[in-house]
């Protein structure tokens, strides 16, 4: 059976984060176990929360260098919400800069809209050659809870990524595919019908060869 480990480290809605994935099928553990993280067939990094309290718990566990040699590694990786977000370079919160992972270019930083924070269901634009929504319906929409989030798609693309964008006033990244590296600013186990899809569709993949990302 196909091993998840949804990585805990203080941080994140591990529990309904566990069950959706197992409804994929797969063999879920929720651990702070390192090498169980390292040696699962994917590995699940959520987050809620601060960036910077985010990082702290991810350094605490030095869990850092595992995630960098899976990416490294070919070796899939799943980032949810601020999961997502520490993934990037930097994360900018309330005039405070933390240094995120580096394993997509770019930072993080306040959505600027009038309405913040942006909570509930939007739509994706999914541009053509996604692989993990692919076998969504057009349109198809997710549940966000966040203030915050990257917003540079050049950057994104330039570094070989497919960049899946929302927009809340002003367009920023939904997700992001990037080698074995994916990554969702929204919460896929509270977005219904999409997100168990696109669940079962990174569970099915997760022994694919699916090349490198060039932030790599």
């Amino acid at each position: 059976m196909t091993s998840v480990v949804v990585l805990d480290y203080g941080s994140g809605n591990l529990r309904s984060a566990e069950r959706a994935v197992a409804r994929t099928g797969a063999d879920v553990t929720v651990t702070a176990d390192l090498d169980a993280a390292a040696e699962a067939d994917g590995l699940v990094v959520p987050g809620v929360g601060a960036f910077a309290a985010c990082l702290a718990g991810i350094e605490r566990l030095n869990a850092g260098p595992v995630i960098a040699e899976r990416v490294a590694a070919g070796r899939p990786v799943l980032g949810i919400c601020v999961g997502m977000q520490i993934l990037f370079e930097y994360g900018e919160e309330h005039g405070l800069v933390t240094k995120g992972l580096g394993l997509l270019p770019g930072g993080v930083t306040r959505l600027p809209a009038r309405r913040v924070p942006h909570m509930g269901w939007n739509t994706l634009d999914v541009p053509a050659g996604s692989r993990l929504f692919a076998d969504l319906r057009p349109a198809s929409r997710a549940y966000f809870v966040h203030s915050y989030a990257a917003r540079d798609t050049s950057v994104l693309a330039a570094a070989g990524a497919t960049v899946i964008t929302c927009t809340h006033e002003e367009p920023f990244v939904a997700a992001v595919e990037c080698g074995p590296l994916s990554a969702t600013q929204f919460h896929p186990e509270k977005s219904g019908d999409a997100g168990a899809t696109i669940l079962r569709t990174w569970v099915a993949g997760l022994h694919a060869d699916v090349g490198a990302c060039a932030r790599e």
